[in-house]
C-alpha cells in the first residue's frame, strides 16, 4: 500500500490551455517535453509543430518548443498543477487560398541563427554581469538583543536579508527597487535552467497583434477580437528603476554647461556623456557616473528650446565616448529650466513642486521616446533587451531660489503607451491626455485605445479606481531617480578651459586657438618619453588635452583621422596623468604630427635678442642722439609730458590709453 503510494505521488498534473480548450496530462517529471507536446499535438487540428509555442502567461512571453529540445518538465520548473499556454499555427489545407499568419512572437525560424533564443546571445553591461555573479544579499550585523547565539552562529535576527526585503527599503527610505533586487524578487526559485528557459520580464505592449494569432479576421482596423486586442490598463507606480543615482563627476562640468545660460539666459540642452557602475547605498543598485556634457545643436529660448533629432553627429560621439580609458556612452540628457525672479535676479523662480509639476507631459512624451531607443540589453527578457537606463535631469530653482538638479526617468507603462499613440501634451503640463480612438477617418492613423485606469485614495481615505480618460496626473507615469557628487572627486576629464560646441557666438571653436595654446605650451618640442626629460611640460600638455570639448573638436577638425581620434580621447582620459609615458600613443601617431607642423607654421616669429649697453656707452649715446628721436625712441623719459609716439603710424597720442587714436593698433 505504501509503494502504491509512492509510485502515485511521482506523477503530476500538468494543465494546458489553447484554442482547442483546456486538456489535462498525467506526466512523470522527468519526462521529455517531446512527450509533452505530442499529446498536445494529439488535441490540436492541423497544427504546425514548428510554430508550436509555450508559455507561462495568456499572452506574451511564449518560447517555441523547437528550442527546448532535450528537456525534461522539471528541468522547465513545471510543477504538479502548473497551467501551461500553448499557441500554434495550422498548416495551410488545400482550400486555404491565403496562409494565416504566425503570431508576432512564436513566428517560424528561417534559419539556425533566429531559432536561438535571443536573450541567450545577448551582451549585457558590465555592471549588469558584476550583480548577477553577486548573491545581493544584505549583511547584518548581531543583535545584542535577540542573538544567543556564538560567533560564529546565525539566525534570524541576524541572517543576511534578501535584496527585496520592503522592511530595509522603508527603514532606509528608498522608493523603488533596483533593477536586479526587482530580478530577484520576480524570478521563479527553480534551477537556473529554468529561469534561462522562460524570462520573468516582458515588455508591455499596448498596440494591437497585427496580423491577428488566429487570424480569423481581418487585420485592424477592419476587425478586432480579444486576441489581438491590448487588455486594459491599469496605471501604477512603477516598482523598479533601472537606474538609482546619478552622480556628477565634478562640479565644473555643471558650472560649465551653466556659463551659457548666465550669459544669454536662454534655456540648454546637453547629452551626458558617462558609464555605469554599481551603487553601493542601494540593494543591487546602479548608478550613471557623468564625466562630460556634450551640447548639440539647438536654438535656445527664454522658456524653452528647439532640437533636432535624429542627432546627425551621435555615431561619432558615441564612437569617441566608447573608445576612452573607462569606455563611456550617453547615459542621459539634461536641460535647464531657470527663470530669474524680477526682484532678485540672483534667486531663480520654483517652477517644480508638488502643487505644480516635477517633469511636464511634454517632456515625458519626449523622455519616453529616448528611453525607447535605448533599451537595456537583458537575458531577463525574451526580446533580449528590457526598458532603458537613460536619465532626464533638470537643471531648476530649489524653494530658496538656488539651482539644483533633479532626475527623473519615465515608467515602462509610458514609453508602452508612447509606443501605442496613446497620450499626447496637454495645456496644463502636470496633466497627461488620452487620445480618442481612431479607425483612420479622414486621413488619421488608426489607433486602438484600450481602457485605462488609475487608482488614488480620495478625502476620506479609501483607495478609489478612475478612469483615466480624458486625463490623468503625469506622476503616474514617473521613477525618482535620486543625484549628488562625489566626496572626493577623481573626474577622467581634468581641464574644462576649451570653448563648448554648438555656441555660436557665445564660445566659438577655431583651430587658431588651438594652434596658439599648443604653441605656449612649447607642444613641438614635446618628444617621445625615452628622448624628452621635461616631465613638467609634458604634464602641462596633457593636461591641457584632458578636456572633452577639444578632443571631440579635434576629432571633427579634419586634422585627425578616426582611428587617431580614438587614441587622443583614450589619452586625454588616461587615470594618470603623472605618468611619463601617457603621451606616447597620442606622439606616435601621423594626425599629431600633422598638427604639430600647423604649429610651428603658424607660431609667431621669434624676436631678435638685444643686449642692454653698460653705462659709460649709454652716456655717450645720449649726447651723440638729437633729444627728440632720443625721446620717440622711449629712452628719454618722453613719456613723462603726456605724448606717446606709435610705433606703427608715428603719431602722438596724448591720451593715457593703450592704444593708437588713429590705427588702433597697441602702443607697447
Amino acid at each position: 500500500m505504501l509503494l502504491g503510494h509512492d509510485i502515485e505521488c511521482t506523477v503530476q498534473l500538468v494543465r494546458i490551455r489553447s484554442r482547442d480548450g483546456n486538456f489535462r496530462f498525467e506526466m512523470q517529471p522527468n519526462a521529455d517535453i517531446s512527450e509533452l507536446v505530442a499529446k498536445v499535438l494529439e488535441t490540436t487540428v492541423d497544427a504546425d509543430p514548428e510554430t508550436l509555442a509555450i508559455s507561462n502567461q495568456p499572452r506574451g512571453n511564449e518560447t517555441l518548443v523547437s528550442t527546448l529540445k532535450g528537456r525534461d518538465l522539471q528541468t522547465l520548473g513545471l510543477r504538479h498543477g502548473d497551467l501551461v499556454f500553448v499557441s500554434y499555427t495550422q498548416r495551410p489545407g488545400p482550400s486555404t487560398s491565403q496562409e494565416p499568419a504566425p503570431p508576432a512572437s512564436a513566428s517560424r525560424p528561417s534559419g539556425p541563427s533566429s531559432a536561438s533564443r535571443p536573450w541567450e546571445t545577448v551582451q549585457e553591461d558590465l555592471v549588469d554581469q558584476y550583480w548577477r555573479k553577486m548573491d545581493g544579499k544584505i549583511p547584518r550585523g548581531r543583535d545584542s538583543r535577540f542573538c544567543k547565539h556564538g560567533p560564529n552562529a546565525m539566525c534570524d535576527y541576524c541572517m543576511p536579508l534578501e535584496p527585496y526585503d520592503a522592511n530595509y527599503h522603508k527603514e532606509q527610505n528608498i522608493k523603488h527597487l533596483s533593477y536586479h533586487a526587482y530580478l530577484r524578487k520576480i524570478s521563479p526559485k527553480t534551477s537556473s535552467a529554468a529561469a534561462a528557459a522562460l524570462p520573468p520580464l516582458s515588455e508591455p505592449d499596448y498596440r494591437v497583434k497585427m496580423p491577428c494569432p488566429t487570424g480569423g479576421h481581418p487585420p485592424w482596423p477592419a476587425g478586432i477580437c480579444t486576441a489581438c486586442q491590448p487588455s486594459a490598463i491599469t496605471l501604477q507606480s512603477q516598482p523598479f528603476r533601472m537606474v538609482d543615482h546619478i552622480e556628477i563627476a565634478s562640479m565644473d562640468i555643471v558650472d560649465r554647461f551653466l556659463q551659457a545660460w548666465r550669459s544669454t539666459g536662454v534655456q540648454r540642452f546637453g547629452w551626458l556623456i558617462g558609464r555605469y557602475e554599481p551603487y553601493d547605498k542601494v540593494p543591487m543598485g546602479v548608478k550613471a557616473v557623468v564625466e562630460a556634457i556634450h551640447e548639440p545643436p539647438q536654438e535656445g529660448e527664454l522658456d524653452g528650446l528647439s532640437l533636432g533629432l535624429p542627432w546627425e553627429d551621435e555615431p561619432r560621439v558615441r564612437a569617441l565616448a566608447q573608445s576612452a580609458s573607462t569606455p563611456l556612452t550617453i547615459v542621459g540628457y539634461i536641460i535647464t529650466d531657470l527663470d530669474p525672479t524680477p526682484e532678485d535676479r540672483s534667486k531663480n523662480v520654483y517652477k517644480r513642486h508638488p502643487g505644480s509639476f516635477f517633469l511636464s507631459s511634454l517632456e515625458v512624451i519626449f523622455a519616453a521616446h529616448l528611453q525607447a531607443q535605448q533599451p537595456t540589453p537583458s537575458r531577463s527578457s525574451p526580446s533580449g533587451h528590457f526598458a532603458s537606463r537613460l536619465v532626464t535631469a533638470v537643471l531648476t530653482a530649489t524653494e530658496e531660489g538656488q539651482i539644483d538638479i533633479s532626475a527623473y526617468q519615465v515608467s515602462e507603462q509610458a514609453v508602452g503607451m508612447v509606443q501605442a499613440d496613446m497620450i499626447e501634451a496637454s495645456v496644463d503640463p502636470g496633466v497627461m491626455r488620452v487620445k480618442a480612438e481612431s479607425r483612420g477617418e479622414d486621413g488619421e492613423a488608426a489607433r486602438y485605445v484600450p481602457d485605462v485606469f488609475f487608482r488614488y485614495r480620495n478625502e476620506y481615505g479609501i483607495e478609489v479606481k478612475k478612469s483615466a480618460k480624458p486625463a490623468f496626473p503625469v506622476e503616474y507615469l514617473l521613477v525618482n531617480v535620486t543625484h549628488g557628487f562625489p566626496q572626493n572627486p577623481s573626474p577622467l576629464f581634468h581641464a574644462h578651459a576649451f570653448a563648448i560646441e554648438n555656441r555660436p557666438g557665445l564660445e566659438d571653436q577655431k583651430i587658431e586657438r588651438v594652434l596658439e595654446s599648443l604653441n605656449k605650451l612649447h607642444a613641438p618640442d614635446v618628444h617621445d618619453s625615452r628622448h624628452d626629460t621635461d616631465s613638467h611640460r609634458r604634464l602641462e600638455l596633457a593636461k591641457w588635452l584632458s578636456d572633452w570639448h577639444l578632443a571631440a573638436f579635434l576629432g571633427a577638425s579634419g586634422l585627425f583621422s578616426e582611428a587617431d581620434s580614438k587614441v587622443l580621447v583614450h589619452v586625454a582620459s588616461a587615470p594618470s596623468l603623472d605618468d611619463p609615458s601617457v603621451l606616447d600613443p597620442l606622439l606616435a601617431t601621423d594626425s599629431w604630427q600633422t598638427l604639430m607642423t600647423f604649429a610651428r607654421e603658424s607660431a609667431p616669429p621669434a624676436r631678435p635678442v638685444q643686449f642692454a649697453p653698460d653705462a659709460a656707452s649709454s652716456h655717450l649715446m645720449d649726447e651723440d642722439i638729437p633729444p627728440e628721436l632720443f625721446e620717440q625712441a622711449g629712452g628719454g623719459g618722453g613719456t613723462s609730458a603726456g605724448i606717446r609716439i606709435c610705433p606703427h603710424c608715428t603719431f602722438e597720442n596724448s591720451h593715457g590709453g593703450s592704444d593708437c587714436e588713429v590705427c588702433g593698433l597697441p602702443l607697447a
